[in-house]
């Protein structure tokens, strides 16, 4: 029986379903009839007891509304109901917890669907009222904030679960996710750079001791340079900061190191602060490293612009420091000279463009080049990306030096009028001699901080330091050099980006213009793509010779399409499946094989051709009819529109009926609920997967898919990969000591930051080359843990292996990598010379040393996507010695809470 709005209003608070409630209401706080006069004891006992039989039932019936709500997936209604009664009667709490989640959560859902996201905040407000110690609760009021990209919000939703529950893996798994983005790693790195830290600190107490007593730290990270100036002997230091997680450690930061009262930290962006308001006067000098790979990237130009129009004291070639030399600003660091030099390197090249013609059966000229989005071309747009960055040095496979280094820029940050003028320069030409054969694939560049006179950083590829170099791919086909040709090379800074473009080689005093691509980077999208398909269908009938397309993909997405052996082995294992399924149906069949084709669905993350590997395979023809057939039915479930013009390109070049390849989303309502049936009365021959991430990391919910995916199989069908073996090796490595936390207070010259930014440790360590990892093998490797998609039974998420120790030393990280299984017969890894993967490592907390011949035990356990991992030493029996406990049935995985496990149920 639904309860009327009378009734909510007089149970203490008005509910708007549907609508946005305006304000908190405080529950039991509205004034009763009489309440001035002090009734008798008898009386006022008498009205008790009425009001608590009236609240009862009231209780009683907004359960059973609620409950009526929830059948008819009245979800808004339902948790109208369960808040007036949970209100009036706190005591059932415990309860009707969990129902009261699952309303919730859908509840939730819908609004999110339907774009009220303010109503979906307010309802967690509501419920969080309610049950304030729910780490459930708290934790999926984390994952909706940081989806809207509320991460400091999130991060303190999933620090406060894990409060609330240490062993709550969910929550634990979303605090490191969001650790990532709130303090990148290279925080770590650069704190433990103990010579980088010192020249800083250096470079500090010689501009104090020369008379710059007041000091603002711009970007202040940790506080570490503004603590330096501090302790230097500046009278006033100010430091700004924009992250709201970060500005909250540098004041703990500071706080713990006793200068709470003597440095002001102001949350905000350098930009936006003003005298008197934020700062009392102009200070004398400026202390900052927001600096990137790029130099220029963290707009290091535009901050400084504006330091010294509104924040600095004059510089000291200005007149107004000309009449009072006291009265002069500097700033740290005072320039930086920007050095470059041309590179081959094939892991940089099949990250960047196309380098095969074919992949599993198809060939792929059809789409013209294909190139990533990073582009250094001076006419680029203002959202493309000039450099992307890596470390030379651990690059897979090398790189060459085609040129020698050359100087590409030297600026000067104590020159206001250099500054402004940067953006404004023009383009400048360089003739760089090449001293070395080779195909051009980038130029790689760096720099040289000068902080004073007498200190400098380096970045360089050959310095032991925290920093990545700039890499600006060259994406063209005419890129193969000669010793003794000359390269032609431009360079700019249009909006303070710095941008190197290589335009022509000069061979025998000719001038080989390159590729356009860099001048004018290649379109992801016409703004009519149909029209665009179309034009390019043409042109593949008439004159393919003279199609020029291009297209863009992710750097992911072109490694991806580069991996010739995983699209060459998923080939061969769907060609196995398809005869199989051909043969079970010949058999099943009295008279003549089913003409109805089998249903094949890729779900793989962003472009994938393996739907159409699929199609093609199911090509034949009716000798007998002198007609094609197909057997495939192929279903991609590629987003973009440019994805899906390139797929429908393929397909028409490799003589696939576009019939025979359909875009699944297409064919759902939600993007959520992929996994469905092809029709009501048909189930799917084969679902491919995508299993593991780029980064290393096993894709969310894998399982959960898993289970769906094997109950929309026919009979003889199968999912890709069928199994997945995850292997793992002990290692010892400071690199990654470095790279997960601060290691004490040696590295941060005596100050206290360790405890704080170590809060934010991620053991989990992604995007690692495990090749080219400085490294000790300390054990062979070992099988961890095994995913079999096909046979829930075989499934585990706990696991203990002990390892035999072959090499002694101090045990510091588990790396692990993924043999994939397509079938019983074929594999890829990706932990090979063209995987497209990378791999990922948990650091232990405690360093284990370990003498050789001993035994370490390995508690393995998987929650969702994060692998932990616990090392003990032990005296074990083998290596080959594996328990499996915690043995699961993933049919019933429900521990994700009732969204999941309903999303679940739908689905089957």
């Amino acid at each position: 029986m639904a309860i009327e709005s009378a009734d909510l209003v007089a149970a203490g608070r008005s509910f708007h379903i549907g609508g946005t409630v305006p304000e908190k209401v405080r529950y039991g706080e509205e004034t009763m009839p009489n309440t001035t006069t002090r009734p008798k004891r008898s009386r006022r006992q008498r009205r008790a007891r009425r009001e608590d039989a009236a609240r009862n039932e009231l209780v009683s019936r907004s359960f059973e509304s609620a409950q009526q709500c929830l059948f008819s997936h009245d979800y808004g209604t339902a948790f109208a109901h369960y808040l007036l009664a949970l209100n009036l009667a706190p005591a059932l709490k415990d309860f009707a917890n969990e129902s009261f989640r699952f309303t919730l959560f859908k509840w939730a859902d819908e609004l999110d669907s339907l774009g009220r996201i303010q109503e979906l905040f307010d309802c967690y407000e509501q419920a969080m009222e309610l049950f304030p110690v729910d780490e459930v609760i708290v934790n999926s009021m984390g994952e909706n904030l940081f989806r809207m990209g509320f991460r400091d919000e999130a991060a303190g939703h999933f620090y406060k679960a894990l409060k609330l529950r240490p062993d709550f893996l969910e929550a634990k798994e979303n605090f490191y996710r969001v650790a990532n983005w709130l303090v990148e790693r290279w925080h770590f790195l650069m704190l433990n750079d103990h010579g980088r830290n010192r020249k800083y600190q250096l470079a500090i107490q010689k501009a104090v001791e020369g008379g710059c007593s007041t000091v603002l730290d711009i970007g202040t990270g940790t506080g570490i340079l503004g603590m330096c100036a501090k302790m230097a002997g500046a009278a006033e230091v100010y430091a700004c900061e924009l992250s709201k997680t970060m500005y909250e450690l540098a004041c703990e930061v500071v706080s713990a190191n006793g200068m709470a009262d003597s440095i002001k930290i102001i949350h905000m962006k350098s930009l936006d602060m003003e005298i008197p308001q934020n700062i009392p006067k102009r200070v004398s000098l400026v202390v900052t490293e927001t600096v990137d790979a790029g130099l220029f990237g963290e707009g290091i130009v535009e901050s400084l612009i504006h330091a010294w129009k509104h924040l600095l004291l004059p510089p000291p070639n200005s007149l107004e420091a000309h009449h009072n030399l006291s009265q002069t600003g500097r700033v740290i660091p005072a320039g930086a000279t920007v050095f470059g030099v041309a590179v081959q390197c094939h892991e940089i090249r099949r990250h960047q463009r196309l380098c095969v013609s074919s992949v599993g059966g198809l060939d792929l000229s059809a789409v013209g080049e294909i190139y990533s989005p990073v582009s250094c071309s001076a006419d680029a747009e203002d959202s493309t990306e000039p450099y992307t960055t890596e470390r030379l040095s651990r690059l897979r496979g090398g790189y060459i030096q085609l040129t020698q280094p050359f100087t590409a820029l030297v600026i000067d940050f104590n020159n206001v009028q250099e500054l402004e003028g940067l953006c404004s320069r023009e383009v400048m030409q360089l003739r760089l001699p090449v001293i070395q054969e080779g195909v051009l694939d980038a130029l790689a560049v760096w720099f040289q901080l000068h902080l004073d006179q007498d200190n400098h950083l380096s970045t360089g590829p050959q310095e032991d330091t925290c920093w990545e170099q700039a890499i600006y791919p060259v994406q063209t086909p005419l890129n193969t050099l000669k010793r003794g040709d000359e390269l032609l090379v431009e360079i700019s800074c249009k909006d303070a980006y710095l941008r190197l473009c290589c335009v022509a080689v000069v061979r025998d005093k000719q001038t080989f213009h390159l590729d356009n691509v860099n001048k004018e980077p290649p379109k992801t999208l016409n703004p009519n793509p149909e029209a665009e398909l179309c034009s390019a269908l043409a042109g593949l009938q008439t004159t393919p010779e003279k199609l020029s397309l291009s297209f863009t993909l992710e750097s992911s997405e072109i490694a991806l399409l580069n991996n010739i052996t995983y699209h060459n082995s998923f080939q061969r294992a769907m060609c196995k499946l398809l005869a199989s399924l051909k043969s079970m149906r010949s058999q099943e069949s009295d008279v003549k094989p089913s003409s109805d084709p089998v249903y094949v669905l890729d779900v793989s993350e962003g472009f994938s051709v393996l739907s159409l590997i699929a199609a093609k395979l199911g090509m034949g023809s009716d000798e007998d009819n002198h007609i094609s057939t197909r057997f495939v039915q192929a279903y991609s479930s590629v987003e973009k529109e440019h994805h899906q013009t390139m797929l429908k390109l393929l397909a028409k070049h490799n003589g696939v009926p576009e019939s025979t390849l359909e875009f699944w989303l297409r064919h759902v309502e939600d993007d959520s609920a992929v996994l469905q049936r092809p029709a009501i009365e048909k189930l799917w021959s084969a679902i491919i997967l995508d299993c593991i991430e780029t980064c290393g990391l096993i894709r969310e919910k894998l399982l959960e898919k898993a289970t769906l995916a094997r109950c929309l199989l026919e009979d003889g069908g199968q999912i890709f990969p069928e199994r997945i073996v995850i292997y793992g090796m002990l290692v010892e490595s400071n690199t990654l000591l470095q790279e997960s936390a601060v290691q004490g207070m040696e590295p941060t010259l005596g100050f206290n930051i360790a405890p704080f930014i170590n809060q934010f440790t991620v053991p989990v360590h992604v995007f690692l080359d495990l090749s080219t990892l400085e490294c000790s093998h300390l054990s062979d490797s070992v099988e961890l843990l095994t995913l079999d998609l096909m046979n829930s039974t075989a499934n585990y998420t706990h696991n203990e292996v002990k390892v035999q120790v072959s090499t002694s030393g101090k045990l510091t990280a588990i790396p692990f990598w993924y043999q994939i299984h397509l079938n019983s017969e074929l594999s890829v890894s990706t932990f090979s010379e063209d995987s497209h993967w990378k791999q990922a490592a948990v650091v232990l907390q405690q360093p284990l040393e370990v003498n050789r011949g001993e035994w370490v035990q390995l508690s393995i356990r998987l929650n969702k996507s994060i692998i932990s991992i616990i090392a003990t030493k032990d005296e074990g029996p083998g290596a080959n010695d594996v328990t499996r406990e915690e043995l699961i049935d993933m049919d019933s995985v429900t521990k994700a809470g009732p969204v999941n496990s309903n999303s679940l149920a739908e689905g089957l």
